[in-house]
């Protein structure tokens, strides 16, 4: 039984509920009495464990986003949340949610979080390839995970997708429909996930081919990929999300072009909307739901005290093929798509 059921029963807060069965004094007695009454009704029983871990702390688990205030619109990062906040409702902890530019910004944020023990641990996205945030968190032996890795030397716990393998992949499907000039339009190289995605296409071309570098935003995907046109002129383009694969998609059709027909196109992250865009966006899936879930049980044995070293996961993602790409113009390479499916992933050794 969840305390949320509690909570609606009543018409109060899960915190409220989770302090009057705990036996904190700043619960009125008439609610905790009618708490308790409601508890007894529907035989609720508290996870012992989950109360041993939260005894003495803050209840709550700590994301910032890696964006301005009030911007809250990345679906990558909703996909996270959406699957964060109910495994964590399940152990009774809330999910507290801000944002914040990256750099200073940022570590301010995380430093009001850990110095003011707003929350007992913290999920990091989106890390960088030198990630200060990292380094802050290990020097204040504060638990954490990251989704993604990073040059830090010291051990901590994350779960990561192999970006490289599967842009090594994606970039190897081009050069079997026969295409010569592979463009890839990828994240600012301060994020590791775009290292990984750069030398992944970087592997399969062996001499590299035309690069820009952007923040992953679709208005940013639309400037390269006119860039790309007027100078340099791909005959197809990997791109580091989905995001950009968009703008860079409306970008053909301003010019006159369409994905899979005069411009192969693949993007990054199978987001809801790559199967809405037209064509429907080839794109390379990563499990973000079951990863997100998988990064809670992770933080929830480091806030109990388990080590980092151990907590180290490495999985495969998967290219969906859809209409996006194919053989270049005037050829008659087959498209030889691979279909929707999709698989659980299987994590590496």
């Amino acid at each position: 039984m969840s305390l949320a059921r509690i909570a609606r029963a009543l018409g109060i807060s899960v915190t409220t509920v989770s302090r009057a069965l705990a036996g904190y004094d700043d619960v009125a007695p008439a609610t905790r009495a009618l708490v308790i009454a409601e508890a007894d009704r529907i035989a609720y029983r508290p996870n012992e464990a989950a109360r041993r871990l939260r005894r003495g702390r803050a209840e709550a688990i700590g994301v910032v986003l890696p964006s301005g205030p009030g911007q809250f619109d990345d679906p990558f990062f909703l996909r996270m949340l959406s699957a964060i906040g109910p495994a964590l409702e399940a152990e009774n902890l809330d999910l507290l949610v801000t944002t914040a530019r990256p750099g200073a910004d940022a570590l301010r944020a995380y430093r009001h979080l850990v110095e003011n023990r707003k929350v007992d641990g913290i999920i990091l996205a989106r890390t960088r390839q030198h990630d200060e945030r990292i380094g802050y968190l290990l020097d204040r032996d504060f638990p954490f995970v990251a989704h993604g890795r990073s040059l830090e030397s010291r051990p901590f716990a994350y779960v990561d997708i192999d970006g490289e393998a599967a842009c090594r992949a994606a970039t190897e499907r081009l050069l079997g429909f026969g295409h010569t000039r592979i463009a890839l339009i990828n994240a600012l190289p301060l994020y590791m996930f775009a290292h990984h995605r750069k030398a992944g296409w970087l592997a399969a071309l062996g001499t590299p081919g035309p690069l820009r570098e952007v923040e992953p935003t679709e208005e940013n995907g639309f400037r390269a990929m006119q860039d790309l046109l007027t100078h340099e002129r791909p005959t197809a383009v990997l791109c580091a999300t989905d995001r950009i694969a968009v703008g860079a998609m409306h970008a053909l059709a301003h010019a006159g072009l369409r994905a899979g027909r005069d411009v192969a196109l693949i993007g990054y992250d199978d987001l809801p909307l790559a199967t809405y865009t037209d064509p429907p966006l080839t794109t390379i899936a990563q499990p973000i739901e079951r990863a997100a879930r998988r990064m809670v049980e992770m933080l929830l044995a480091r806030i109990g005290g388990a080590p980092a070293e151990g907590m180290q996961e490495i999985w495969p993602a998967r290219l969906i093929a859809r209409q996006s790409d194919g053989p270049p113009a005037g050829t008659d390479t087959p498209r030889n798509h691979q279909g929707d499916s999709r698989h659980e992933p299987t994590l590496h050794p």
